[in-house]
C-alpha cells in the first residue's frame, strides 16, 4: 500500500464516520418531529375540522395547519437529506471498496517485483554470459596461435642464427700476446 491511498482511505472513513453520525442526528429529528405531530394531532382535537360544533376558530386552525405544512416541508426535507446521505454513503463504500482492492493488488504488484527483476536480470544476463563464454574461448585460442608463433619464430631466429650469420673469423691469439691486444683488435 502506498503512503498517498493510507490518508485518502482514511479520510474516507473518517468521512463515513461523520456522515453515519449527521444521519443518525437526523433519523433522531425526524422520529421526534414525527412524534410531536402524533401529538399535535391526537391531542387536539380541535385539530381535525368538526361539522357539529360550529365555533371552531378559523384563525387557530389556520395556524395548526400552516404547523403541519412546515412540520411536513421539515419531513420532506430530511428525507431528501437522508437519500443525499445514503447515497453518498453508498458512494464511499464502493470507493473504500475499489481503494481496499487497488491497495491488496498494488502490495501484491510490490512483493512480486523482487522476483520479477531477478527473472529480468537473469534473462539479460543469459545472452552476456554467452558472449563472455565465446570471448574467452577465442582469447584462449589466440593465446594458443601466439605461443605457437612465438615457439616457431624463436625456431627459426635460432636457426637462423646458426646458419645464415657469416661471423668474422678473428686469429687466435698467441700464447705470449696479451688479452688486451685481443680485445684491440675486436
Amino acid at each position: 500500500m502506498s503512503q498517498t491511498d493510507t490518508p485518502d482511505i482514511q479520510a474516507l472513513s473518517t468521512e463515513v464516520s461523520q456522515l453515519r453520525q449527521e444521519l443518525q442526528l437526523r433519523d433522531q429529528l425526524v422520529q421526534q418531529l414525527s412524534q410531536e405531530l402524533f401529538r399535535l394531532v391526537k391531542g387536539n382535537t380541535n385539530f381535525m375540522p368538526q361539522r357539529a360544533e360550529p365555533d371552531i376558530d378559523l384563525s387557530q386552525l389556520q395556524a395548526l395547519r400552516e404547523q403541519l405544512q412546515a412540520v411536513e416541508q421539515q419531513v420532506t426535507f430530511y428525507q431528501e437529506q437522508i437519500t443525499t446521505r445514503d447515497a453518498e454513503i453508498y458512494q464511499l463504500r464502493q470507493s473504500v471498496q475499489e481503494l481496499t482492492d487497488r491497495s491488496r493488488m498494488l502490495e501484491q504488484v510490490v512483493q512480486e517485483l523482487p522476483q520479477i527483476y531477478r527473472r529480468k536480470f537473469e534473462e539479460r544476463m543469459i545472452p552476456v554470459r554467452e558472449k563472455v563464454a565465446t570471448l574467452q574461448r577465442e582469447n584462449r585460442q589466440l593465446q594458443a596461435e601466439l605461443q605457437s608463433v612465438s615457439y616457431r619464430l624463436a625456431l627459426k631466429t635460432r636457426t637462423a642464427s646458426h646458419s645464415g650469420i657469416d661471423l668474422p673469423n678473428f686469429p687466435r691469439p698467441a700464447s705470449g700476446q696479451s688479452h688486451i691486444s685481443t680485445v684491440q683488435n675486436a
